[in-house]
């Protein structure tokens, strides 16, 4: 069965690069390769103040949204760095929608 995206290309207008961070070292102890992601998302801009328990201030402030996997060599988007409208931002948190089957139905990237 085929499921309908939920994020279709036909909205995805804004030009991003990302570059994450892999966790853990090679053989020779030195960090493993970043992997790098450059194309079209959806993205929203967000202007939201948390407060954590070490009552410092977080500020997340956008969304990028994309169809399918953007990085499948990744089981996990943990860290790493983007570039939106000409601004270096941070990744806070990578999220992989799965379908029922077990497929990527898009991937959302929260940035600080």
């Amino acid at each position: 069965m085929k499921y309908p995206c939920l994020v279709p290309k036909r909205l995805c207008k804004t030009d991003i690069s990302l570059t994450f961070e892999r966790e853990g070292l090679n053989e020779y102890g030195e960090p493993l390769p970043t992997v790098n992601y450059t194309g079209k998302c959806n993205y929203q801009d967000k202007a939201r103040t948390i407060l954590t328990a070490e009552k410092k201030l977080v500020e997340i402030t956008g969304s990028a949204l994309f169809p399918g996997d953007i990085c499948p060599t990744l089981p996990t988007i943990s860290g790493g760095t983007a570039v939106v409208f000409g601004r270096k931002r941070r990744i806070q948190q990578g999220t992989k929608a799965r379908n029922p089957d077990g497929t990527v139905n898009y991937t959302e990237v929260l940035l600080i």
